[in-house]
């Protein structure tokens, strides 16, 4: 996949179980004490808006589908409008969820705290495919990413990658458990797990990276995924594909909060590929956007100007054949 003149290409995101995420943080956390905290930060998460977010900050097109609903969807829709991010709403009946982080000044820890989403009828979630399937540019990019809410069957991204499909379009799915294994069924185009999703979705420790290969190789030969993108945390990251394997370190920075780093390791390696880079400049800007994520506090994500800065000193390692 060589540069082109013919322009990027759209990149349409999917997030079913959104949650506005509030950030703050705190001397230190004691348990029932009142815990007097920081100015609170909020903002639009969930796994393929913080996808979106991610590309418009680095330039890219790109369209979210998410559900929102009550008095916290219209305060994340607000959000969403205010980072100009392109979106279409599917409405729902229960409350949108919330997420809370708070960072403890005198050891550096964090403690994330996750709730429930509400709980979609079938027409709701039915809906979500509607408005994908009005939504899907022929050629471009689908990326179904984050949990998926009570009520939504374990298949649902199964049905977006054979949706995908049948436009021509091709599908990510970031997930874990029972969505990821009925979307691999499907034949998906990328999944980015992390090291202990991938052990999770094997059934086995897959402690050395030889095994990690292995595991990505099984996945590729069998037609689950073309290409494999195993995020390592501070150890960096891995792309599995038909091709062979190649390896990155992460770059050495100064970590303020994991939160969203492997959404943004995907929306820059999507991106790029959208561009019509190649498949090695695309792994390069992920890790790279992996990596200014966690310079940034709370859920602020990443800052292209790091990005970019990031991305020019890597240099992908061929992994061993």
């Amino acid at each position: 996949m060589s540069g082109s003149s013919m322009g990027t290409q759209p990149i349409l995101t999917l997030t079913v179980n959104p949650a506005l995420d509030i950030s703050t943080s705190t001397a230190q956390v004691h348990s029932e004490l009142k815990l007097r905290c920081s100015t609170s930060r909020l903002d639009p998460g969930g796994g393929g808006v913080n996808v979106s977010r991610v590309v418009r900050r680095l330039g890219g097109r790109t369209l979210a589908v998410y559900t929102a609903g009550g008095p916290i969807g219209d305060a994340y829709r607000h959000l969403i409008e205010g980072e100009g991010v392109p979106a279409l709403v599917v409405p729902i009946h229960g409350s949108t969820r919330e997420s809370f982080t708070v960072s403890e000044e005198s050891s550096g820890k964090q403690f994330r705290f996750v709730l429930g989403g509400p709980e979609l009828s079938n027409t709701e979630w039915l809906s979500c495919l509607d408005f994908l399937t009005q939504a899907i540019a022929v050629g471009g990019f689908v990326v179904a990413s984050g949990s998926l809410p009570p009520g939504v069957p374990d298949d649902f991204y199964a049905r977006v990658v054979r949706l995908a499909h049948e436009h021509g379009a091709r599908c990510i799915v970031d997930a874990a458990g029972p969505p990821l294994s009925e979307a691999l069924k499907e034949g998906t185009f990328l999944i980015s797990p992390s090291r202990r999703e991938l052990s999770i979705l094997f059934d086995a420790e897959l402690e050395s990276e030889q095994s990690q290969v292995d595991a990505a190789r099984t996945l590729i030969a069998n037609g689950s995924a073309e290409y494999v993108a195993l995020t390592l945390g501070a150890d960096g990251a891995l792309l599995v594909s038909r091709d062979g394997t190649l390896r990155l370190q992460a770059p050495i920075v100064d970590v303020v909060s994991t939160v969203g780093a492997g959404d943004s390791f995907l929306a820059g390696f999507v991106l790029r590929l959208a561009q019509q880079r190649s498949v090695e400049e695309a792994f390069r800007a992920a890790v790279a956007a992996g990596a200014a994520a966690v310079m940034r506090p709370g859920t602020e994500l990443c800052r292209r100007a790091d990005v970019e800065r990031l991305e020019a000193g890597l240099i992908p390692v061929a992994g061993q054949a």
